[in-house]
């Protein structure tokens, strides 16, 4: 098979068919965006050495500016789907090292950018994996406008450096949750948690809208702590949530749970419809919803 060379300004694909994503948007006013689909890139943010930007080969789009690396989607693939494809593909970034936070998206109508950004959960050094990469670099917050950017990603900074600092988690009373719904829980305490933790682990898989944690307007997906006493601390462990087994009263362990997260200044949730928890909690500085709202958000 010949590979046709790249239009001018065309990212480059190293091999392979090109996929039906792969192809320019013309907006009405006549500027180009790269994407039949959308397109879509990862802010990886690592505690210690700060935002993964990937340096743009000269004869890429904007070529030798710094961006986040990204691409065009594939027909049907979801937004953060694409994002981690990408920076696998263009930065070596392994998909499980990256636990999603959020989503953000700018659309224009006729084209749409969306950007992941995800918590850097198992280091991991990034590798020049195709030819659309000059340079990759763990850039510090505070020193990413030091660099040339890509227009776009520049024009987008602003907005996604306030969302950096926001990690919201929720923390799940179980044994609260569990006793809202009377469905037999008490005949089997082990097997009621166990199937509410399963449905929890759904939570984390497709996210929460920033309504339900009055967070900014973006699509969020919080770290999920569940805390589980007596008899449910044989309850199994799920994918993505953290499962928090009570020594002995569970409320203690709720209450120390939520002033750690604070203390690492994160935006903090509390489920729970006991009111003396509530307040607690409240004094903590946590948020508070009942258990109605994780029932909703469950059944939605």
């Amino acid at each position: 098979m010949t590979i046709q060379p790249p239009a001018p300004g065309e990212p480059r694909r190293p091999h392979g068919p090109r996929d039906p994503g792969d192809a320019w948007v013309v907006a009405p006013t006549g500027e180009r965006y790269w994407g039949r689909f959308g397109a879509a890139g990862l802010l990886a943010v690592d505690p210690r050495r700060g935002v993964l930007l990937q340096h743009r080969v000269s004869w890429s789009h904007f070529g030798d500016t710094w961006a986040l690396p990204g691409g065009a989607r594939h027909e049907g693939e979801s937004a953060p789907d694409a994002a981690l494809r990408e920076a696998a593909e263009e930065a070596g970034v392994p998909d499980a090292s990256v636990r999603r936070r959020v989503v953000s998206v700018l659309d224009l109508g006729y084209w749409s950018y969306t950007t992941l950004i995800g918590d850097v959960v198992v280091p991991f050094e990034p590798t020049i994996s195709d030819p659309e990469s000059r340079e990759l670099a763990w850039v510090p917050v505070a020193d990413v406008t030091q660099y040339p950017l890509h227009p776009g990603f520049a024009a987008s900074w602003d907005g996604l450096r306030g969302l950096v600092d926001v990690r919201p988690t929720v923390i799940v009373d179980v044994a609260n949750v569990m006793g809202s719904v009377p469905d037999g829980w008490w005949r089997d305490r082990v097997g009621a948690a166990s199937r509410l933790l399963a449905r929890i682990a759904e939570l984390v898989a497709t996210g929460v809208a920033a309504s339900a944690l009055d967070l900014p307007e973006h699509h969020w997906y919080p770290e999920w702590i569940a805390v589980v006493e007596g008899q449910s601390r044989a309850a199994d462990d799920v994918p993505g949530v953290e499962v928090m087994r009570a020594p002995a009263v569970g409320d203690d362990a709720i209450v120390e749970a939520a002033e750690r997260a604070v203390r690492e200044g994160r935006a903090v949730t509390v489920v729970t419809s006991d009111r003396g928890l509530a307040e607690r909690v409240t004094d903590a500085a946590a948020d508070v919803r009942g258990a109605r709202w994780l029932l909703d958000l469950l059944e939605g």
